[in-house]
């Protein structure tokens, strides 16, 4: 995968990292990556490590994008492999909060991007 950093566009990418699977939200994640979703979570219950989503670098979510987050957090969960959301910005976790959903995925405090 490419340096992660260099993602200038919208993007839903995954990297294990550190004994996780790191999910990177970049920019709008909206129904526009449906695709990206759906791949990232194959690969990320494929590598049977503990999910960490990263919201770092998102600037927006819709409804597509929660239920890529909701979808995740329940395939993983029939896994028994934990999800947590790194969101230091709050981009995400607001949305959640607003649908009623963010008891969903708990949230991890540092600011990590690599973890």
């Amino acid at each position: 995968m490419d340096d992660l950093r260099t993602i200038t566009t919208d993007a839903i990418a995954v990297q294990v990292i550190d004994g996780s699977t790191v999910i990177h939200l970049v920019g709008e994640i909206d129904a526009e990556l449906r695709t990206q979703a759906s791949d990232t979570m194959g690969l990320a219950l494929l590598h049977d490590l503990p999910v960490v989503v990263d919201a770092t670098r998102a600037t927006f979510v819709d409804s597509a994008g929660i239920a890529f987050i909701l979808q995740l957090r329940m395939a993983a969960h029939e896994a028994g492999i934990p999800v947590t959301l790194r969101d230091p910005r709050g981009v995400l976790a607001e949305v959640l909060t607003l649908v009623g959903v963010d008891d969903a995925v708990r949230t991890r405090p540092e600011a990590d991007p690599r973890r």
